[in-house]
């Protein structure tokens, strides 16, 4: 690869191993809630406190990125995360930690990140030549799947044997070496535009707005990644709920699963670094997103074993990846860097907001809807011969009902997207 890559590489390989150790933290909080609560909804509203801060302020975050030092800026905003993390490991040793703590402190990792992201963004894109955006998007994607096999593993066997503590430790001390690193090795430039940019905060996130409106092929892209996320957080929120919960399930079931996930999809990015570029990218997008909704959901709803669930996570992760990659080139490719950061965050709230909605949604209707009908039905009824008996059953069903769902999204924004054919050579 091109040396201009090497300062990139370092950046993402120490900021990917950080990541890592917040995924571990994050895991071991929902195994702790999910099994001291017994609450797919308590479980969720760990999520939702996570992203609501996150989609509320983005559209601001996105215009004081621009406005703001990207280095300097990635640095607080991990410097606030991580001693928000030690204060849940000093509640923990003393004894004191309650749930509201976590929704508290995830609300401010929320709020740390939707400043971070859009400035990472931004990073990226200064630091990666054109020709290898495709490339990087799959190396992310490749951290990420590799995260998602090792996160549910290694947080297990360290929760297990050595307790939340020793979590929280691992997470802190990944944290100093991407913080070091970013801070003694790496320089982000920074563009002249940004720079000179003085316009006021309200008038910064309306012209990302504006931007978005004359552009219609990235609205609704966006639009549709919404819908996406929708049903993504509504499965999210009732896998544990399933999974913990089914005779044939459990915590280890459920590690099984997520590191399907992980290595179908490290499989996914490596394949996407090496093919060449789609003639349409955005074909690429729906056909990947329908290959996934239209398997993985029913599956799961279906099925009442491990191997069944894993090769739904198999058949329902793999596309991804590439689906991503495109999406990242379009989106690098079109917007211009000065104004990406307002760009990227009005992009997370209209994209992102529906994920704690989803979380929220899934975990209600697991609680109130889906479970105590399901354990209304009469043995040997056609739903219990579906979707199984006992708890975890009215999960099953609700997978059923966002695979439909998602497919029909799918199949919607298909024929709205199919007139656009966005290709390398554009």
């Amino acid at each position: 690869m091109n040396k201009n890559l090497k300062t990139y590489i370092m950046l993402w390989s120490t900021q990917s191993i950080s990541a890592l150790g917040s995924g571990m933290t994050s895991y071991a909080l929902v195994l702790w809630l999910y099994i001291s609560s017994g609450s797919a909804l308590k479980t969720a509203l760990l999520s939702v406190c996570s992203y609501a801060p996150y989609v509320a302020m983005s559209i601001f975050a996105g215009a004081l990125s621009d406005k703001w030092n990207k280095k300097k800026t990635m640095l607080i905003c991990d410097l606030i995360a991580a001693l928000s993390t030690a204060a849940v490991l000093v509640l923990i040793k003393t004894e004191s930690l309650q749930v509201w703590h976590l929704y508290l402190i995830n609300a401010l990792n929320g709020l740390m990140n939707t400043v971070q992201q859009p400035a990472s963004e931004v990073a990226a894109t200064l630091l990666i030549p054109k020709e290898y955006y495709q490339k990087t998007s799959g190396m992310r994607s490749f951290s990420q799947s590799l995260n998602s096999i090792l996160t549910p593993v290694i947080a297990t066997a360290v929760f297990s044997f050595a307790g939340i503590e020793a979590v929280i430790i691992a997470d802190l001390t990944t944290f100093v070496i991407a913080f070091i690193t970013l801070w003694f090795f790496i320089r982000i430039p920074e563009t002249p535009e940004n720079e000179k940019n003085s316009e006021s905060l309200l008038k910064s996130a309306h012209s990302g707005l504006l931007w978005l409106k004359n552009k219609p092929l990235i609205l609704n892209l966006i639009i549709f990644l919404s819908c996406i996320n929708l049903i993504a957080s509504t499965y999210d929120a009732a896998l544990p709920a399933m999974i913990l919960s089914k005779n044939n399930g459990g915590e280890t079931v459920l590690g099984a699963i997520n590191t399907c996930v992980g290595i179908v999809a490290l499989a996914g990015s490596i394949i996407t670094t090496l093919i060449p570029a789609p003639k349409n990218r955005v074909k690429a997008i729906c056909t990947s997103l329908f290959i996934s909704m239209s398997t993985e959901n029913f599956l799961l709803a279906f099925g009442n074993t491990p191997v069944i669930w894993c090769i739904g996570a198999v058949l329902g992760w793999l596309n991804i990846p590439f689906m991503n990659a495109n999406m990242d080139v379009i989106f690098r490719t079109e917007i211009p860097p000065d104004i990406q950061g307002r760009v990227y965050a009005c992009r997370n709230t209209l994209q992102f907001f529906t994920i704690p909605v989803g979380f929220l949604l899934g975990g209600a209707l697991v609680d109130k809807v889906f479970e105590p009908f399901m354990s209304c039905q009469s043995d040997g009824s056609r739903l219990n011969i579906l979707f199984g008996t006992g708890k975890g059953s009215g999960a099953a069903m609700m997978f059923f009902v966002i695979g439909i769902i998602g497919v029909l999204i799918c199949m919607i924004f298909s024929i709205i997207l199919r007139k656009y054919k966005w290709s390398d050579d554009n």
